[in-house]
């Protein structure tokens, strides 16, 4: 099995511990259970990176800048949802913050719309831009269920909103895109 060194030690590319497991060593002081965290998460987490950002070396700063913050919290971080609930308002407050910052620095101005909105693909295809026709809450919830794979209890946790409104905010969105008749066939 391949393994890849550490500041003490090795560690799997797949450890086997649970989350639970690794935060529980991370708060003993496992510097090894951090790193698998990291290995297991940071694509996720990049990827979110880039769809609120829309520019690479802004998600790899906010990738790193939400692991910095995750690692603070511990000794004392308590895991009590999917640790996707925990990066996913850490990583959008960052990302918004990094799209705000390179906005000024090119001296535009840019609306919150603007700065919820996904990036615009190069090859836009139908559903991408059905997407981008949703309301904001409605695209996030979407995305967050399909794309990150959240369960809605995971997403009503890190939105902070009740299930109900996860609920409704899913139901619209998949109503509005049954209804487009360029992305119906992916809603039937």
């Amino acid at each position: 099995m391949e393994t890849r060194a550490t500041n003490g030690g090795t560690v799997p590319p797949d450890d086997p511990r649970s989350d639970a497991d690794l935060i529980a060593a991370i708060n003993a002081g496992d510097a090894d259970a951090f790193a698998s965290l990291y290995l297991r998460y940071r694509d996720r987490v990049a990827r979110l990176a880039y769809r609120f950002t829309g520019h690479h070396d802004d998600a790899l700063d906010v990738t790193q800048e939400t692991f910095t913050y995750f690692l603070r919290k511990f000794p004392g971080f308590i895991l009590t949802a999917n640790l996707m609930t925990f990066f996913y308002p850490a990583v959008k407050n960052l990302s918004l913050a990094a799209r705000k910052k390179r906005q000024r620095a090119s001296g535009g101005e840019e609306n919150l719309a603007d700065l919820l909105a996904p990036p615009a693909a190069s090859n836009a295809s139908a559903l991408a831009e059905a997407l981008t026709a949703l309301t904001d809450p409605h695209r996030e919830v979407i995305l967050m269920r399909f794309v990150d794979g959240l369960t809605l209890d995971q997403v009503a946790t890190a939105l902070g909103v009740p299930l109900g409104t996860v609920k409704s905010r899913l139901n619209h969105a998949l109503n509005q895109l049954r209804d487009n008749p360029r992305t119906r066939e992916y809603f039937l």
